[in-house]
């Protein structure tokens, strides 16, 4: 197979297809599912209070937790099947009809959440006793007890259930027209002596091209046709921020960052002291990026020169190349992992070519009815798409430890923090075992430049993220803010994060319009757990790296268990206190080592 010539994803064992009685069948289940847990609300649930007999509670909260498993299970498995259809081809008609009838009975599964979380904080007080009856809810004991912490930021169920209708065509419609237009704009663009149509995703890809009149080039007009579709953009993510704001109030958060504190399971304090390591940590990376200047005979990097290739940078990859590359090295950590990978290769879970119509970047989903994962990313045959590869696999292979251990959905809700710790524990894998058995100063060059581009992005571009999210939020409190407002919100948060590093006339004011994490009303702020998972992955293979092969089924019991407990608790498994700025400092000095690598040669 040529670099590009990559595969389409198979997800024809789940449902043959969008017309079938079997897909059909499936939405008539989950329909009739809800209207029977409906009505076990209304007739059961809703009787009870906490002065209800003990065993009779406990009964109904066991059955209740059995309910919501099976309905859940079936309901993500729907939604990853028609969201397959949408992510690879937005122009696909039938799939955004059916998502958004999908939508609708999912609005009904929303309210029957709120409905449990309501309940669940009206008997908190005989929780504890519960526990001891029902064993159902004995195994859900964490999800229970943090279910009821977080009831008190509700609102009342009618103004739950408008807020969850109104999303349809509020915030998540905004977010829908951003993947729309993002995934549907193309430019023309002259590559090796020809004009082409390529889509954003490609035209992005090209930042890392070995030539740098490409790479300008690519820049020009990646700015250029962000401007086209700057308005649109600009409404869209007016709409999301301004919804969470109104909602945050109203469910009485103390900010726009205080639910996404609580959804990744850590404290003020742990991200504190993690954004200062981070803080005190630019100057290295400036270090490295005035350093990747001096190489191209520049005093400061624009922004075209920050993801290029360094050393020997006329290597690329078939997509079978890349393949042999990750199992060879996943072999190497774990035999499971490499089993996992290999299942995902030979089965089709991958869907690689970049299309027009297709979503940019990558992200890996469970499909949970077949106990199975589907990883999407955008192949080039560069280093960089291998170890994205690499990364969507350690996904995979997280959602297989959890369905391996027999979790329920209700016990494999992962925070975002946790999400990204096998990810980048694989790219970790992957990059090690090149710069381990390389002789080649190039090679060596080119590997080391794959990894600080990574990990300086998941540091600096990401507390870059954090400070232009921060302020959007803050600022969309008072009004609307015009593209102009984003586009100098985000310049100045790279400039504080990038300082010297980079050439202040060519930043990327437009970062805002194509990253889809900012256009979820409901999943704010999801930068900062990038950072969390590569320091602390970056932490946890420096203990593999003692430990040896015996750390790994301690590995795989934290990746099942990722549900179940909040970040401290886990990490203090392997002796990690996170709360500590100095953990988060010892996994950057991890990273120095590498630049200071980079410098010498």
């Amino acid at each position: 197979m040529s670099a590009l010539s990559a595969p389409h994803w198979d997800l024809s064992n789940v449902y043959p297809g969008l017309d079938s009685p079997e897909f059909k069948s499936a939405l008539d289940d989950l329909i009739q599912q809800i209207a029977v847990f409906e009505s076990f609300f209304d007739e059961q649930i809703s009787a009870t209070d906490e002065k209800t007999p003990p065993n009779h509670l406990a009964k109904l909260a066991g059955e209740m937790i059995d309910r919501f498993n099976q309905t859940f299970e079936l309901a993500e498995t729907i939604e990853a099947y028609i969201f397959s259809f949408i992510a690879t081809d937005s122009f696909n008609q039938q799939a955004k009809k059916l998502l958004s009838e999908y939508e609708q009975t999912k609005v009904r599964l929303r309210m029957l959440g709120v409905q449990g979380q309501q309940w669940i904080g009206s008997i908190a007080t005989v929780l504890p006793e519960i526990l001891k009856i029902d064993k159902t809810a004995k195994a859900h004991a964490f999800f229970l007890k943090e279910t009821a912490e977080q009831s008190r930021y509700l609102m009342s169920e009618a103004e739950e259930s408008l807020a969850a209708e109104l999303n349809l065509s509020g915030a998540s419609a905004w977010g829908k027209l951003q993947g729309t237009v993002t995934s549907q704009m193309s430019v023309d663009f002259e590559l090796d002596g020809k004009i082409q149509k390529m889509s954003a995703p490609a035209l992005i890809n090209l930042r890392s091209h070995p030539d740098e009149d490409v790479r300008r080039r690519a820049y020009e007009a990646e700015m250029a046709a962000w401007e086209t579709v700057e308005e649109p953009l600009a409404a869209s993510l007016n709409g999301v921020k301004g919804t969470a704001n109104t909602l945050n109030r109203r469910r009485g958060r103390s900010d726009a960052l205080h639910p996404a504190i609580d959804a990744a399971r850590i404290d003020r304090a742990t991200l504190e002291a993690m954004l200062t390591a981070m803080k005190d940590s630019f100057p290295m990376f400036r270090k490295y990026f005035l350093a990747k200047a001096k190489r191209f005979g520049k005093e400061k990097l624009p922004w075209w020169d920050l993801f290029a290739p360094s050393g020997k940078s006329d290597k690329t990859y078939s997509y079978e190349e890349a393949r042999a590359f990750i199992l060879e090295n996943f072999g190497s950590f774990s035999p499971k992992l490499e089993a996992l990978a290999r299942r995902a290769f030979e089965q089709h879970w991958i869907d690689a070519e970049q299309r027009v119509g297709k979503r940019g970047g990558a992200f890996c989903m469970g499909v949970p009815g077949v106990k199975e994962s589907r990883v999407l990313c955008n192949f080039d045959g560069s280093f960089d798409q291998v170890s994205t590869i690499a990364h969507e696999l350690g996904h995979a292979f997280h959602n297989e430890c959890i369905y391996q251990a027999g979790k329920t959905p209700l016990q494999s809700e992962t925070p975002m923090t946790l999400a990204e710790t096998a990810s980048i524990m694989c790219e970790t894998i992957v990059v090690n075992a090149v710069l381990d058995r390389t002789s080649d100063p190039d090679e060596e060059l080119s590997v080391l430049e794959t990894s600080l581009i990574g990990s300086s992005q998941v540091i600096v571009d990401i507390y870059s993220r954090y400070l232009f999210e921060k302020e959007v939020f803050e600022r969309r409190a008072q009004a609307e803010l015009s593209a102009e407002d984003f586009c100098d919100i985000m310049e100045r948060a790279q400039k504080a994060a990038y300082g010297e590093g980079l050439d202040e006339r060519y930043l990327h004011k437009y970062m805002w319009t194509w990253k889809p994490h900012y256009y979820s009303a409901g999943l704010s702020f999801y930068n900062f757990p990038y950072a969390f998972g590569l320091l602390f992955a970056t932490g946890l293979y420096a203990i593999y790296q003692q430990r040896g092969a015996e750390f790994v089924p301690d590995y795989i019991n934290l990746l099942a268990s990722t549900g179940e407990d909040r970040a401290a608790e886990l990490a203090a498994r392997f002796g990690i206190n996170i709360r500590e700025k100095k953990f988060w400092e010892d996994s950057l000095k991890v990273i120095e080592q590498q630049i200071e690598r980079y410098c010498e040669l």
